[in-house]
């Protein structure tokens, strides 16, 4: 008979002490972030104390920013950064979810990872190279498009523009008059949309691949021996096992389109007149920040400028709170 060697058990001394100390460095750590957290919050605060007792809760409801003057708003710059993320989010969702439904369901695998991989390649662009991208090749059709709309030879484009031009003269729009071209130049909150539009598809993209190639095989040929077409698989055994990840992936790139500063900064224009038409200059409450906190000497200023980071931050915090609701609520039972 054979006689198997036994390994001779660990000390319970010596396990505990183990255990104890992994514990301490992992709380350690996690301590480490709360108080990055708790720091940068104070930081900030300090910082724009200033403004905040200058202007009150007039910093947040009103669009007045003038340095010269040392009035400070920025609720055009908070309406510039929820409408640029929101409108990119709306028009990426879609082009996302159906792209990693391809990738997953569709595509041979052979032509699936090389798509996946382009995809996720397209996060790894430096955002300035996206600026760049924008201002070369983008922007030069659309003041192309927006020129042959001014200069056309419809009599009722230019009697719709000349309109619209008195309405925004007169600092108001409307329906019609907000999607009338108001600048030729191609720059403005448009380009900036469509620039973060395409910045962040890859994340929703790349979530939704994964976590729908995690759905049980069991479930898509349940399905199947039931009878079910391709869609109905999809819809009905596919997506609504995945929607807290999917869900997930798109709250990602609501944060990531919040807080993009270098690209939207290169293209939206910078102006904190409030927004009149969907193709003039505006601005957001990250590139105002990169665009004036260098120059920002006067000490009200900065300090409004700072108090535009807390903002920003606190709204950041906000995001990632309701994706951790939304996610528990979607996230099916059986897997919590």
């Amino acid at each position: 008979m054979s006689q198997t060697t036994k390994r001779p058990p660990l000390g319970r001394g010596l396990t505990h002490a183990s255990d104890g100390v992994f514990r301490n460095i992992i709380l350690a750590l996690a301590m480490v972030i709360a108080l990055i957290f708790v720091l940068s919050v104070i930081e900030l605060t300090k910082g724009g104390l200033p403004a905040l007792q200058a202007f009150g809760l007039d910093f947040f409801t009103k669009s007045d920013w003038n340095p010269v003057e040392k009035v400070f708003g920025a609720a055009s710059m908070i309406t510039g950064t929820l409408m640029t993320s929101l409108i990119a989010l709306a028009i990426s969702v879609p082009l996302a979810i159906a792209s990693a439904l391809f990738i997953a369901e569709y595509a041979p695998r052979w032509l699936a990872d090389p798509v996946g991989y382009l995809i996720e390649l397209l996060a790894a662009v430096p955002s300035v190279v996206y600026g760049l991208w924008a201002l070369s090749a983008i922007a030069p059709l659309l003041a192309k498009w927006q020129l042959t709309y001014f200069t056309g030879e419809d009599p009722a484009k230019l009697e719709t523009f000349t309109k619209c031009s008195e309405l925004w003269a007169s600092g108001t729009t409307n329906f019609q008059c907000f999607f009338v071209p108001s600048a030729a130049d191609g720059r403005g909150f448009a380009l900036a949309t469509l620039i973060l539009t395409v910045m962040i598809l890859p994340y929703t993209a790349s979530v939704a691949r994964d976590v729908i190639r995690l759905v049980p095989r069991d479930q898509r040929e349940a399905m199947y021996a039931l009878g079910a077409t391709k869609w109905e698989v999809i819809s009905k055994a596919i997506l609504p096992y995945a929607r807290a990840g999917i869900m997930g992936g798109v709250l990602l790139a609501l944060g990531r389109a919040l807080g993009e500063t270098l690209a939207v900064a290169m293209v939206i224009g910078d102006s904190q007149a409030p927004l009149l038409s969907l193709w003039g200059n505006s601005n957001t409450m990250a590139s105002t920040i990169a665009n004036q906190f260098g120059d920002a000497q006067d000490l009200l200023h900065r300090s409004s400028v700072i108090t535009l980071g807390l903002t920003l931050f606190l709204v950041s915090v906000i995001v990632n709170l309701l994706a951790r609701v939304v996610i528990r609520k979607l996230t099916p039972a059986g897997i919590k």
